[in-house]
């Protein structure tokens, strides 16, 4: 199970996340795109199939022209990978902390997950 992709939040996204056999695993990203132009209003996918793929194809482009600059922080390109839920969102609040961006809902999918966990003991 994916949480977030670096594609996530218009390739915005810091991190890569996702549950496997190894426990919770977070891969951050060495570098960012720099859009040369803004991005495109948000189009609501449920709402407007058609003007949200229209949207989808417009910012994948962008993301082709970007101009992909080094993030600069101190776990560019490093990996971890924590046991539980509560291990994970400790590392996320330190990504987050340091400057890395991603999703907010990451964070409470993991604290879902710990709850369903304790739930089940």
């Amino acid at each position: 199970m994916s949480f977030c992709r670096w594609s996530s939040d218009d390739f915005r996204c810091d991190l890569y996340c996702y549950h496997s056999d190894d426990g919770y695993i977070t891969h951050v990203r060495k570098s960012r795109p720099a859009f040369k132009r803004p991005l495109p209003p948000e189009v609501p996918m449920l709402e407007n199939i058609a003007g949200w793929l229209e949207r989808h194809k417009v910012v994948g482009e962008m993301c082709r022209e970007a101009e992909w600059t080094p993030i600069g922080l101190p776990h560019d390109g490093e990996t971890f990978e924590d046991e539980t839920p509560a291990s994970f969102i400790a590392t996320l609040v330190m990504l987050r902390e340091a400057g890395y961006h991603f999703p907010s809902r990451v964070i409470d999918a993991a604290a879902e997950e710990m709850k369903e966990e304790h739930e089940n003991t």
